[in-house]
């Protein structure tokens, strides 16, 4: 998947459901972006992400965009 394509579905859904996201640092070879308030990702910067790893990232935004929402 697409790093763009990846953050774009994710920033979606959280205007979606009112939520902020946006990035909060950058460092490395990551950045780490906040949804909502207690929710934490960590994005690789590289232009192409291993479906595994983009599958894990959008599992972990369910606390607050609730289950399954990006099927």
């Amino acid at each position: 998947m697409k790093r763009a394509t990846l953050i774009r579905r994710i920033a979606t859904a959280a205007k979606r459901s009112g939520l902020d996201w946006g990035q909060v640092a950058s460092k490395g070879n990551h950045e780490k972006w906040r949804l909502g308030t207690t929710v934490q990702v960590s994005i690789p910067r590289h232009t192409e992400i291993n479906e595994i790893t983009a599958q894990a990232i959008l599992k972990s935004t369910e606390s607050e965009l609730g289950e399954g929402w990006w099927k």
